[in-house]
């Protein structure tokens, strides 16, 4: 769930993303590989690229910050994209239009299932972690007001700003249920702010809670606290490789190449991933060859 994390689809964007795609026929042995417009996502979808690429002879490009998980879905449903990493309790929610459940692999067996079934899309095994969305509050506040549930923190919602991204303000698994099932409720209406930002306005005290992401790197940085979902609302949002079933058809080489980096990360390792791109300012693309290697999981590197 950078997974907070999104922005809205919006027609000019995906527009976009498919007058890109159209401008040159797509030769056969060609994976596009998609992401979300975050720093977790550009590392997976990067991640799905270098594994490809090292483990079989089709060439891939890479159309990473496409947008949020609308775009991203119709992009793929459409055969602009390839594959994409996508999280499980965001297609069972936003785009299956299910009420949230809190067993993974429930949620997992139904995506699996019925993207199947109306998308032609297979969801591989998952990566391994899990990222869910995440109430946040500063550290110094957490202590302050020994505040470390979201059932402590609603007594103080009506006296704090919050900032949120347009997404979780909209989806079923994002403020109208979140709300609903702790009774939060703030003075003023929250701010709608571009996921990248929020962090910072939260340290810089411009807002007092933000919804993102358990697995952001900042976190630890910026001595922020992820409170406890202790009415367990959130479902799980375990990411998984989604791909194209005519895809796979064609090169069955993939199943097996992608699928060896199921279970391959822990949410600390994609924590870690994350802060080694957006607090210390590596490339993406060194990040993920590292842990690959770290892992033994490249081989005739390119």
């Amino acid at each position: 769930m950078n997974k907070v994390k999104f922005l809205s689809c919006s027609f000019l964007s995906l527009s976009l993303v498919f007058a890109i795609a159209s401008c040159n026929s797509k030769p056969d042995n060609l994976i596009v590989i998609g992401s979300k417009n975050f720093t977790e996502q550009r590392i997976l979808g990067e991640l799905l690229a270098q594994k490809i690429e090292s483990n079989t002879n089709l060439k891939v490009e890479r159309r990473f910050d496409l947008g949020g998980t609308f775009v991203c879905h119709q992009a793929i449903t459409a055969g602009k994209i390839d594959t994409y990493v996508e999280y499980t309790g965001t297609a069972f929610t936003a785009i299956l239009k299910n009420e949230p459940i809190n067993d993974a692999d429930k949620v997992y067996q139904k995506v699996k299932r019925d993207y199947e079934q109306s998308f032609n899309i297979t969801w591989l095994p998952p990566l391994g972690f899990n990222n869910t969305f995440a109430m946040i509050i500063r550290g110094e506040d957490s202590r302050k007001l020994k505040v470390n549930t979201i059932s402590q923190a609603a007594k103080f919602a009506p006296s704090w700003r919050a900032g949120f991204g347009y997404e979780f303000t909209e989806r079923k698994d994002g403020l109208p249920g979140l709300s609903q099932t702790y009774g939060l409720r703030f003075e003023q209406t929250p701010k709608v702010m571009d996921l990248g930002l929020m962090y910072r306005a939260l340290k810089e005290n411009q807002v007092d809670i933000v919804a993102g992401n358990s697995t952001d790197g900042v976190i630890d940085r910026f001595d922020l606290v992820v409170l406890k979902d202790d009415r367990l609302f959130f479902p799980p949002y375990q990411a998984a490789p989604v791909i194209r079933q005519e895809v796979l058809q064609k090169h069955p080489e993939l199943q097996q190449a992608l699928s060896q980096l199921a279970g391959v990360l822990s949410d600390r390792e994609m924590r870690n991933l994350n802060y080694q791109v957006d607090g210390e300012g590596k490339n993406v693309k060194q990040v993920v060859q590292s842990f690959l290697q770290s892992k033994g999981l490249v081989k005739n590197q390119k």
